[in-house]
């Protein structure tokens, strides 16, 4: 009986008794509630409404920068409306250069998920004597940046053109600038032109001159309604209204957008 119980007991002349093995947790179950209170917070929790709410959201995204707005989009459904605002992704693009307004409307959402410096350029309008290396000199900048950007194979493009668009060196430039998003048919791309003061005055007289024949309207009115994204009458209203300057027409068309935004009827 003794050596009955030594054996039970694991004593003395017995094997020691093995060790429990360690159990695994579950990973399959939901954490408990005190493991779920260090969580980090989830937009998806329920315990979270605030998150789905469009005014806070509103609040919070105001200060994202691009890539972040951009990022938010994709969380969930409402995420996604409210990050994709025109006056949000417009504010949030122009915030870093300080940027006084951004007239226009691309023609995809995607141009609005990069705001580097290389999205800007300064329009430049072509004159006598004007060669790609003294326009580079001009505005300090490289001869191959300004090619690139304006799909130039050689220097001698330049005479086929009324302007160019130039790469922009210095952001000082754009603070309290106005942009106005565009495509440029040689650079075959989007970008935020800047008309520096007392050039962009002789762009709009010179485009306006240019209108006088049927073909250069329906040219002036085409670009117009693809900035847009409208139908023709749209586009024509618009340039009516303001005396035939496309500019000014862009200009009036996103106010328009923004007091409808405002109002809720877009």
């Amino acid at each position: 009986m003794g050596c009955c119980g030594n054996d039970d007991d694991g004593g003395d002349g017995g094997e020691p008794p093995h060790p429990s093995p360690a159990r695994t947790p579950d990973l399959s179950s939901p954490p408990s509630s005190a493991a779920s209170d260090d969580s980090t917070i989830s937009p998806m929790n329920s315990h979270f409404a605030a998150l789905a709410c469009r005014d806070t959201l509103r609040i919070i995204f105001e200060k994202l920068p691009v890539p972040d707005l951009a990022r938010a989009s994709c969380v969930c459904r409402i995420w996604s409306s409210v990050a994709s605002d025109r006056d949000m992704v417009t504010r949030a693009f122009a915030a870093p250069w300080r940027l006084k307004e951004v007239v226009g409307v691309p023609s995809s959402g995607s141009f609005w998920r990069d705001n580097g410096i290389g999205k800007f350029a300064i329009s430049h309008r072509i004159k006598r004597g004007d060669s790609v290396a003294s326009l580079a000199v001009k505005y300090s900048v490289q001869v191959m940046d300004i090619k690139r950007l304006n799909n130039m194979m050689s220097d001698h493009g330049i005479y086929s053109r009324e302007r160019l668009l130039i790469p922009i060196s210095n952001p000082d430039i754009l603070i309290d600038a106005t942009c106005y998003i565009e495509r440029d048919n040689h650079a075959k791309r989007e970008v935020a032109v800047l008309y520096p003061e007392g050039v962009r005055d002789i762009e709009i007289s010179s485009l306006l001159k240019r209108t006088t024949s049927e073909q250069g309207k329906k040219r002036i009115l085409d670009s117009l309604r693809r900035s847009m994204q409208v139908d023709d009458g749209t586009a024509q209203y618009y340039l009516s209204i303001s005396d035939g300057d496309p500019r000014a027409a862009l200009s009036e068309f996103s106010e328009d957008l923004r007091w409808e935004r405002q109002v809720g009827l877009a």
